[in-house]
């Protein structure tokens, strides 16, 4: 993958640096907020060399896998590091409940390095210690074990910068509000009764609190605004930050904390409520669930409650155990599927799924794998209920916000447990093969129906759409006519039916049905596009006549659709076919002198040898 090239078209293709107000990256995927998400081009996206997959719900989310880093750089270099945040005039408006899950995780998800990095080396020094290799005593661990607990010990201050980001106000002004509510002293003089103008405040640890900063930084935003548009300018400088921080404060100390201290005991409290009424039962059920909520983006909003959590009471007891028994039957059912299949991508895809799965990654697995073979999901959703109701009935803690997986297993010693490691162990092998003896059992390849003569690898692809055949070039889409999608040609249609131009596998086929894929005998993996811009259409004037998984055979009707409709409603028709996997072939345009479907066909394509 060429990691610049992929980084332009993603930014061409989300509608250009100018519609992207903010950008972050976490363990498999860009998560773009745009101005206007209509401009983001999706299934274009979906086309990108390096892009595995695209969701878009409140923020748009690039699936790029294990080069997520790489890409982001340059994505970053692309944008010149900066980005513009204003308003765009036809910003769509968001439903209040969009506007929410987009803040939440804008603020939660940058945390989750540190966080995770500092728990799994707490975790790594009690297992240390418990076998023997370190004494706890000592002051080597104890100093390791500072350097462990400082992110979470820190939170508010890490809360306070990711909010003032998200909100667009100043960090270090922000980080010092929150900053004065874990001071040394001030934290003494609250154990000792401390009073703001007679005004009692409450006795609370505001270490490791998260909802506190949040709120904090949310008032201190709108006081930073209203003193900035009434400051006069030569002493905005230091009249700002004094009034803001001079308010923000003690309105954080007198109602704000204790406030965000009773949301975060509230949110930790209905958790264990949840468990302590269904317990296993519970577990079970999250990580059998897990593969769609993962999919659908669901699994962020348990982000806010695991942070909350470990802040509050050091462990974390449903979302982290389900969350092992799921990323692990991932990883069972992408291996039973490599031994399984004939198909050589897919074996590939599903070895290096599989991996990534078993050490906590599961996006390639669940993007790569899991979604395009419903037996291979139903496989995943049994092994994870089998594997989740094995942590729930151990009651498995983890002590560290990092995906479950082999490195990170060292997340579940407890050293008031031994046994705590020890059943998320057993947790992890059950749930390794029961996924793998399922999918193993489950999974069928899907065999295209073969010619029963000879012949060569190299196939003739006939006219897909009666028409005038065009060269990709002459395409009115810049990214067709490049070849940035694959190679291949245009028909501008005289009739509105496409029709499989050879036998094989439709392995995809749009929402709208203006798009759809089909892999040839010989592996080819066409695209057939209809029209340039009718996905806007939002499926209007088509019709499909089969399905993703469907077997055809050549001369087999795809896609119906009101070809006069599309051309009066100023859509430009032309149906683009292309062979995406063009890397693999040898393609050649075969010389076409009239319309219509040719018996010579329209493209000679050959494997590499």
């Amino acid at each position: 993958m060429n990691t610049k090239e992929t980084a332009k078209s993603i930014v061409a293709l989300v509608g250009g640096k100018e519609n992207i107000s903010h950008l972050e990256h976490c363990s498999t995927r860009l998560r773009f907020t745009l101005k206007d998400d209509s401009l983001a081009q999706k299934e274009k996206l979906e086309q990108v060399d390096g892009v595995i997959g695209v969701r878009q719900n409140v923020q748009c989310q690039v699936i790029i896998g294990n080069d997520v880093v790489e890409v982001y750089d340059e994505v970053m270099n692309v944008l010149g590091h900066q980005l513009d945040t204003s308003e765009a005039p036809n910003k769509k408006k968001q439903s209040f409940g969009a506007v929410l899950l987009d803040f939440i995780i804008s603020i939660f998800q940058p945390l989750i390095p540190a966080i995770a990095g500092g728990g799994v080396l707490k975790s790594m020094l009690l297992l240390a210690s418990l076998i023997g290799i370190l004494d706890n005593q000592s002051q080597t661990y104890q100093l390791l074990n500072l350097i462990g607990g400082a992110p979470l010990y820190f939170l508010p201050i890490l809360v306070a910068m990711t909010t003032a980001n998200k909100l667009k106000v100043n960090q270090l002004v922000a980080v010092s509000a929150v900053g004065a509510l874990i001071l040394p002293d001030m934290t003494t003089m609250l154990t000792e009764g401390a009073k703001f103008m007679g005004f009692g405040l409450e006795n609370i640890a505001y270490a490791s609190q998260v909802f506190p900063a949040i709120l904090t930084v949310l008032f201190y935003s709108q006081m930073e605004k209203w003193f900035t548009k009434f400051s006069p300018k030569p002493i905005r400088i230091f009249f700002v930050p004094m009034m803001s921080l001079l308010i923000t404060v003690p309105i954080a100390l007198l109602i704000l904390g204790p406030l965000g201290f009773q949301v975060g005991t509230v949110f930790s409290a209905a958790i264990v409520w949840l468990y302590a009424h269904l317990g296993w039962v519970a577990t079970g059920l999250l990580a059998a669930v897990l593969p769609l909520m993962v999919v659908t983006g669901m699994h962020k909003a348990m982000i806010p409650y695991a942070v909350s959590s470990i802040g509050e009471m050091g462990a974390e007891l449903l979302y982290l155990p389900a969350s092992l028994a799921h990323n692990i039957a991932e990883s069972g059912a992408c291996f039973a599927v490599a031994i399984r299949t004939k198909d050589q991508r897919l074996r590939s895809t599903a070895i290096s799924a599989g991996i990534s799965a078993l050490f906590g990654i599961t996006e390639p697995a669940l993007y790569g794998v899991t979604i395009l073979h419903k037996r291979v999901l139903y496989g995943v959703m049994a092994a994870s209920l089998i594997g989740g109701t094995t942590a729930g009935l151990f009651a498995i803690k983890a002590f560290a916000l990092v995906g479950p997986g082999l490195a990170s297993i060292t997340m579940f010693v407890d050293e008031s447990n031994p046994m705590n490691l020890i059943w998320a162990l057993v947790t992890l092998g059950i749930s390794f093969v029961a996924s793998f003896a399922f999918v193993l059992f489950l999974f069928k390849d899907k065999v295209v129906e073969q010619d029963t003569t000879p012949e060569t690898q190299s196939e003739i692809l006939s006219q897909p759409i009666t028409g005038q055949v065009v060269s990709l070039s002459e395409v009115n889409d810049d990214v067709f006519s490049s070849g940035m999608i694959g190679e291949g040609f245009g028909v501008i249609p005289d009739s509105g039916e496409l029709i499989a131009p050879e036998a094989g596998e439709v392995t995809m086929l749009f929402e709208t049905n203006h798009a759809i894929g089909l892999k040839t005998q010989n592996g080819a993996e066409l695209l057939f596009h209809i029209g340039i811009d009718t996905v806007q259409l939002e499926g209007q004037h088509f019709s499909a006549y089969v399905k993703a998984g469907d077997v055809v055979k050549k001369g087999q009707p795809l896609i119906h659709f009101d070809l006069e409709a599309i051309k009066d409603l100023g859509y430009d028709p032309t149906v683009i076919c292309v062979v995406t996997n063009k890397e693999e072939f040898v393609i050649k345009p075969i010389e076409q002198t009239t319309s219509g479907n040719s018996e010579a066909g329209i493209l000679s394509i050959a494997p590499v040898l």
